[in-house]
């Protein structure tokens, strides 16, 4: 079976977030594709099969199974259309979050996911304590959105991962209006056996919503502030997000699975 890793919401090779991808001709065990996952050690493996005219989608992290995933969608579309399907322009993904389209435009990979509805919540000490630094503003949807105050603050941020799985909330993300971008932001997912996601897509179907509405604009330039850094395109309608971002090849592998 062949392992695609593709870094994703990248421009070149190192930056962005890498995920694998394995293309499958028919569905593996949960257990083996949990197997493969902590194998790769990544924040997300994709494991896709094609059914009819669309592809069924499902994302796994070190920890297990989620519900949508940004990078590794990207990853997906970007593996299809250059190495499986080369003339394809639009990938229909069926996934956990429902029917998720990728059309491609050039080297962008665009992609229209759900927005999170957002809470506010009450800023509390076990926050400060975790993020190391007061948030001005939190948020509940899937996730934890703490606003900081500047993205300096962002970019100190050393989390307690440990007790950052006491807070609510499936990621945490820290968020603060940028200098050269809209926002900038960074996800942490220990609740997922990972510490930092380099760049996360479904955090930025809470991040992107936010700050729209905070600075009253429909389509904003995105800056994951991660060690490696990413750069997302969104543009947010009522109930939908859509990312756009670039994605480029780094490894193909064989793997050895009939061996078990």
């Amino acid at each position: 079976m062949k392992q695609y890793i593709v870094d994703a919401f990248a421009e070149k090779l190192f930056e962005g977030n890498p995920a694998a991808v394995c293309i499958l001709e028919e569905w593996l065990s949960e257990e083996l594709m949990l197997k493969i996952t902590q194998e790769n050690n990544l924040s997300e493996t994709a494991f896709t099969v094609k059914e009819g005219n669309h592809y069924h989608l499902r994302w796994f992290t070190p920890g297990g199974e989620i519900d949508l995933c940004g990078h590794a969608t990207l990853a997906t579309a970007f593996v299809l259309m250059n190495y499986i399907d080369k003339n394809l322009k639009t990938v229909i993904f069926d996934t956990l979050s429902g029917e998720l389209i990728v059309r491609r435009e050039q080297l962008l990979y665009q992609m229209q996911f759900p927005s999170y509805a957002l809470t506010p919540v009450e800023i509390t000490q076990e926050m400060e304590e975790v993020i190391g630094f007061k948030p001005l503003e939190a948020y509940v949807g899937r996730d934890l959105v703490c606003v900081l105050t500047d993205e300096k603050t962002v970019r100190m941020v050393q989390p307690d991962l440990e007790k950052a799985k006491e807070l609510p909330g499936l990621l945490l993300h820290v968020t603060a209006a940028g200098q050269e971008f809209d926002c900038v932001s960074r996800s942490f997912a220990p609740k997922l056996g990972v510490s930092e996601d380099p760049v996360c897509g479904s955090g930025h179907c809470h991040i992107s919503p936010l700050w729209a509405q905070k600075l009253n604009k429909k389509t904003l330039v995105a800056r994951q502030a991660s060690a490696r850094g990413g750069t997302l395109q969104c543009t947010v309608t009522k109930d939908k997000v859509e990312l756009a971002g670039q994605a480029i090849l780094y490894a193909i592998s064989e793997l050895t699975i009939d061996q078990i």
